[in-house]
């Protein structure tokens, strides 16, 4: 399984798991979203390039 497909399906299972955790009053998917735009951590933009890692020939 290539580094692409693992970091996919990594988050595909943790976006599920925050969608059955996520409580009406306190909407954990969207608020951690919000992080993400505002903040934009080193984290998550090394996840979006091995995401995209086959697609621009970087396998």
């Amino acid at each position: 399984m290539n580094p692409s497909t693992l970091s996919r399906t990594q988050c595909a299972v943790v976006l599920f798991i925050l969608r059955k955790i996520s409580i009406d009053p306190i909407p954990i998917t969207s608020s951690i979203c919000l992080y993400m735009a505002i903040f934009r951590p080193v984290w998550f933009k090394r996840l979006v390039e091995t995401i995209y890692a086959d697609i621009n020939g970087k396998d």
